[in-house]
């Protein structure tokens, strides 16, 4: 199998909270060797060698909580407005972009329509269009007066959820998901602002015996539920129940950090700060003046959400970026803002949330024993950022900065020789 060295280069592992000198030996689409050090060290006679020029080498990111079928959507009947064949498209021109940013595993937070995810999943793992790995959801599955219900009774109005109501119902719902080929089932147990006014986000929405059938099924059929859960009551029913992704969290009390701590192994939350702190600070000219952020209580579930998201880091509890990205204010390829949120509206360290951005995302793919992190025998999703993302996490956000992006060993944007050159006669310079 072919062999490729990167020289000369910074390494961020994925498991380390700093970047070190050293080089990566490639082969075929594994890492083979990682030499921790200044200087040539690794010996390869056949290998392409790549001088990076002190560039640094990451494993490739994990959006924890991606929308890839939003094309720019002011409200959540838009989704429902488009015709899935427009949508096929756009979610394809989406999948493209994150991975040219660096995204080379996606988590679906769910689809828009049913299938979306799994057709565009199902098209990158056969090669025929690009994107990140990708693992398929379910449109959301909720009930009558969800905050994602725009139905009217006069007015009939889609939106991106799969309507269900009473455990039965549920179970058929979750069934047929399955069934179709998704591999995770979307939940919403709290209400949320976001959306119609008759479900708040303190609010307990879908019932116990509900979410007992959506995981009982799930689990039958080895598959998983990610849920949105900002209501205390909604993270405890969902922990008893075994759902594995839990969403946002703002109003978790200390019962349920109690018990989002004894499950700490098991689980992952995915706080997504983008969709509250961008929406009630950058989105005036999309109607979120002053008085509409007040009406949906943003400012209170942002001091809240503050502390509540520092607690969860703080008790070791895995905490993974990942934003609602794909509204008209939070479009694809600004998906890294969410590790400057993390460090300036959480406290989060930039090197914490780049861990968990990487290794953790391994491990929520499923695939933690090969995928998210610079480690001998793990896949090689790379890149070659020109920079030091956890000295300057806002490079992430440049992709003139985002050198090289390989995924599973084969170069989707391969750096370019001029650029290469030029910033080793630059760090020679210095």
């Amino acid at each position: 199998m072919a062999q490729t060295l990167f020289s000369n280069c910074r390494i961020f592992d994925g498991s380390k909270k700093r970047t070190y000198a050293g080089e990566v030996l490639l082969q075929g689409n594994r890492i083979k060797k990682v030499w921790n050090g200044k200087g040539a060290k690794i010996r390869a006679s056949n290998a392409k060698v790549i001088d990076c020029g002190g560039a640094t080498i990451m494993p490739g990111l994990t959006d924890a909580h991606a929308h890839l079928s939003l094309m720019g959507a002011t409200t959540l009947t838009h989704p429902g407005d488009t015709p899935v064949e427009e949508m096929i498209y756009g979610t394809m021109h989406n999948a493209k972009t994150v991975l040219d940013y660096g995204y080379t595993s996606v988590y679906s937070g769910f689809s828009s329509k049913p299938r979306v995810d799994v057709v565009i999943r199902n098209e990158i793992e056969a090669g025929r269009i690009p994107g990140p790995r990708l693992l398929a959801s379910s449109p959301i599955m909720a009930v009558t007066g969800d905050f994602t219900d725009a139905r009217q009774m006069h007015m009939y109005h889609d939106s991106v959820t799969i309507f269900v109501d009473g455990p039965i119902e549920m179970r058929r719902r979750c069934r047929e998901m399955i069934r179709e080929g998704v591999d995770h089932i979307k939940l919403t147990i709290s209400g949320d602002e976001f959306g119609t006014p008759h479900a708040r986000a303190e609010m307990l929405t879908t019932f116990e015996d509900e979410v007992r059938e959506a995981c009982a099924v799930a689990h039958s059929r080895g598959k998983e539920v990610v849920a949105h859960a900002r209501a205390a009551e909604a993270i405890k029913i969902g922990l008893k129940h075994g759902v594995r992704v839990f969403y946002h969290c703002d109003f978790a009390d200390e019962e349920a950090l109690d018990m989002l701590e004894a499950k700490k192994k098991e689980i992952f939350v995915v706080p997504t700060p983008s969709s509250t702190y961008i929406t009630a600070t950058e989105s005036e000219e999309w109607g979120f003046t002053p008085d509409v952020v007040e009406y949906m209580n943003l400012p209170r579930k942002m001091a809240i959400s503050k502390k509540t998201i520092k607690e969860i880091h703080r008790r070791g509890i895995k905490t993974l970026p990942g934003g609602d990205w794909g509204f008209a204010w939070t479009p694809h390829g600004q998906n890294s803002r969410d590790y400057e949120l993390f460090r300036d509206f959480y406290g989060i360290p930039v090197a914490d949330t780049l861990r968990a951005g990487t290794m953790y995302g391994g491990q929520l793919m499923g695939m933690g024993d090969e995928l998210g992190q610079i480690k001998a025998g793990y896949l090689a999703d790379i890149l070659m950022i020109d920079g030091d993302p956890i000295k300057d996490v806002s490079i992430l956000q440049d992709i003139d900065k985002i050198l090289m992006v390989m995924k599973n060993g084969e170069m989707h944007r391969a750096p370019d020789a001029r650029k290469l050159a030029q910033r080793r006669r630059s760090v020679a310079a210095e």
